[in-house]
């Protein structure tokens, strides 16, 4: 018997709902995927996942709540509840080992209340790959952190998403999104551009032009990486937010 799901988005500020309808097995659990997956991409503040009308045909197949909550932990910082499931489904919710740390609520509303509650403060700005892009990021560190109250951060992370910034200036050569995250511990350093290629440390001894490279982004950060989104990429790194 071949499963059916539909997946419906609805974008709204502060926060994206996702309404799964059908049956959740090893099959279907991909399309989910990828829609949770793009949902968070677009960085809302929070995401709401609407389980009132999905059938559970394969408990492993409940995982896929965890892998994208998983995915959302370092980028895109995106805080998801999962809301109203049916009796059987909350149950086996319950029973899975891979969805205890993904917040259940037993109706929408509850869970839109607590997703607005653990929204995440950002600061965004677009910039064009032009020299002064990076004095901008600096800017934006320094005006986030000053909000935030987070002095010690101010170096460090000026440094950091600079250098984030000036290697899509330097390489990819596209218009970029650039976000200042804070999830305590963690502050969240996210810039989006338009190219496919994976950001890739050097060797020690390759530098470019400022003297400095992904090796200091990899030095200074606690964790960074390089993810696939939309028709480009996000670079991220994560510092103690102190």
């Amino acid at each position: 018997m071949t499963s059916r799901i539909t997946c419906q988005v609805r974008d709204g500020a502060p926060i994206t709902v996702v309404r799964l309808a059908g049956a959740l097995d090893v099959t279907t659990m991909r399309q989910v995927y990828a829609v949770l997956d793009r949902s968070l991409a677009g960085q809302p503040d929070a995401l709401v996942v609407d389980l009132a009308e999905l059938a559970v045909r394969d408990q492993l197949a409940l995982s896929v709540f965890a892998a994208a909550a998983r995915r959302a932990t370092d980028w895109p910082v995106v805080p998801m509840v999962l809301s109203a499931p049916h009796p059987e489904v909350a149950a086996a919710l319950a029973g899975s080992t891979a969805c205890r740390l993904v917040p259940v609520r037993r109706t929408r509303a509850e869970a839109t209340r607590v997703a607005v509650a653990w929204a995440v403060p950002r600061l965004r700005v677009r910039l064009e790959p032009v020299a002064t892009a990076c004095r901008r990021a600096r800017e934006l560190v320094a005006d986030a952190c000053a909000r935030w109250n987070l002095p010690e951060a101010v170096g460090p992370a000026s440094v950091v998403l600079s250098e984030l910034v000036g290697n899509v200036v330097r390489h990819a050569g596209t218009p970029m999104q650039v976000t200042v995250t804070l999830r305590r511990p963690w502050l969240h350093l996210t810039v989006l551009d338009g190219s496919r290629a994976a950001a890739q440390p050097g060797e020690a001894d390759q530098r470019d032009e400022g003297g400095r490279g992904l090796l200091l982004v990899r030095q200074l950060a606690e964790r960074w990486g390089s993810a696939p989104a939309g028709d480009g990429k996000a670079v991220w790194a994560t510092l103690p937010a102190n």
